[in-house]
């Protein structure tokens, strides 16, 4: 399933007026003394919100995936170089069919979605199908002002983790729960159809006819 898109002329003036100003004044952390920059899953016990701190300006991109989508898997390898490109910025992802109440709460229904918090607040969603290292740059780029690193790119590691790019095998609650309502919706908007018709005067009468 993937977000809508929005119009590319809109993309680029937006494009523009942020390389001029950044729509966020992120905080970056200090970056000193880390060896490695690596991007940090969140398993079923832990929350989100335990990981983004609202008395902060500092900025996180969070990954929302499942494990069984293919465009997830796809994005991996390029989600996983973005913590070597921006050391000063924080990198999570989380699987969606885990973290349910999250999902609903951020908008997130659809997957990969890719939110960027200050703090503990969303401030910009990624809407772009063509989801690679370059375009992930461009997005951060254009949301806070701080460059990448030119040197940085999709390795063989990348591949192998954390974030995995190889399809698990699985349901899919997201989108079955998503058919379910859809369905229970018609149906329940068709039996109200059906009661009002029978209501209105007249209405009994021609249908019998």
């Amino acid at each position: 399933v993937l977000e809508p898109v929005l119009p590319a002329p809109a993309e680029e003036q937006n494009g523009t007026d942020s390389a001029k100003a950044p729509k966020v004044n992120c905080e970056e952390r200090n970056a000193t003394g880390i060896d490695r920059f690596t991007l940090q899953i969140l398993n079923v016990s832990q929350d989100l919100m335990e990981f983004l701190n609202p008395n902060s300006s500092d900025c996180t991109l969070v990954l929302f995936y499942t494990p069984w989508c293919r465009f997830s898997a796809s994005l991996a390898p390029h989600f996983n170089s973005l913590p070597r490109a921006f050391p000063t910025l924080r990198f999570l992802a989380l699987d969606a069919s885990q973290h349910s109440s999250l999902s609903t709460r951020f908008g997130t229904v659809a997957v990969p979605n890719i939110l960027l918090f200050q703090g503990a607040k969303p401030m910009a969603r990624f809407n772009h199908t063509d989801r690679t290292l370059e375009t992930l740059k461009d997005f951060i780029f254009n949301q806070t002002g701080i460059e990448a690193k030119s040197d940085v790119a999709v390795t063989e590691e990348d591949w192998e983790g954390p974030l995995p790019s190889v399809l698990t095998k699985g349901i899919d609650w997201l989108l079955l729960f998503s058919v379910l309502f859809l369905a229970a919706f018609v149906m329940y908007a068709t039996i109200r159809t059906d009661s009002i018709r029978w209501l209105i005067p007249g209405q009994e009468h021609e249908h019998q006819e």
